[in-house]
C-alpha cells in the first residue's frame, strides 16, 4: 500500500495540470464559505455525487492542498452541477489523492470517513474553503471537527481508510493522472478517458462531457 501511494507521489511533480500549461496560481483567499451546502437536495453515496443512474460519470483527483482544485471546486463545480448534474445527465465521483504533504493525508482521511455518512462532498467543500498555505498546519483537530464533526473525525484511522487511499492511487497512475486537478470521463459503468484540461473553468470539460452524452 505505502509503495503505491509513493509511487504516486514520485510521479506527481506539479501540482496542477492546468499549472503546467501557464495558468496563474490562484491566491489563497477564498471566497466567503456559502450558507448552506451547495449540495443540497442532490443525493450522496460515497464519494459518489449525483444520480446514480446518470449516463455520464465524471472522475475527479484532487489533493485537499492543491489550490487550483480549490479553485474549480469553488468557482466551477457549482456551474458544472446545476448543468449537468442536478439535471440527472452527470454523476461524480471523488478520488482523493494525497501527494502535497501530511496535511493532506490528514484531511482527505476526514474527508474519506464523511463518506460513510454520505457527507462527503459536504466536508470536502468546507475544507477547500478553508485552504490554508501548503503543510502550514492549516488542518488542526478544531478546524476538522467544525467541518466535518467528531465521527468522521474519529474513524479518520480506520483501515478501510488505508484501503481507499490505496485504491486512488492505483486508480490515478492506471490512468496516468500527472498532477491535480484531473479527470475522467466516461459511459456510467463504462471505460473512462482522462481529460486534458485547458481551463479551470466550465468551458475546460463541457466538451468532453457534452460528447460523451452525446454516444
Amino acid at each position: 500500500m505505502l509503495a503505491a501511494v509513493a509511487a504516486l507521489s514520485g510521479a506527481l511533480i506539479a501540482a496542477s495540470l492546468v499549472a503546467s500549461r501557464g495558468e496563474s496560481a490562484p491566491t489563497m483567499t477564498a471566497p466567503a464559505s456559502p450558507a448552506r451546502s451547495s449540495f443540497a437536495g442532490l443525493p450522496q453515496r460515497g464519494a459518489a455525487l449525483g444520480d446514480p443512474n446518470a449516463k455520464v460519470t465524471l472522475v475527479e483527483y484532487a489533493d485537499l492542498q492543491c489550490p487550483y482544485c480549490a479553485r474549480w471546486s469553488t468557482q466551477t463545480l457549482p456551474v458544472l452541477m446545476d448543468e449537468y448534474v442536478r439535471t440527472g445527465q452527470v454523476r461524480i465521483v471523488f478520488r482523493g489523492l494525497a501527494f502535497l504533504g501530511p496535511d493532506s493525508e490528514r484531511a482527505l482521511r476526514v474527508t474519506l470517513a464523511a463518506g460513510r455518512q454520505n457527507r462527503l462532498w459536504d466536508v470536502l467543500e468546507g475544507l477547500y474553503y478553508r485552504q490554508g498555505a501548503e503543510n502550514s498546519g492549516w488542518v488542526t483537530e478544531a478546524m476538522l471537527h467544525e467541518v466535518a464533526g467528531h465521527r468522521a473525525v474519529d474513524g479518520s484511522g480506520a483501515p478501510w481508510i488505508d484501503k481507499a487511499l490505496t485504491k486512488s492511487a492505483q486508480a490515478a497512475q492506471a490512468a496516468g493522472v500527472a498532477g491535480t486537478p484531473a479527470f475522467q470521463v466516461g459511459r456510467t459503468g463504462g471505460p473512462l478517458e482522462l481529460v486534458q484540461v485547458d481551463s479551470l473553468g466550465p468551458e475546460g470539460l463541457r466538451p468532453a462531457l457534452d460528447s460523451a452524452l452525446a454516444r
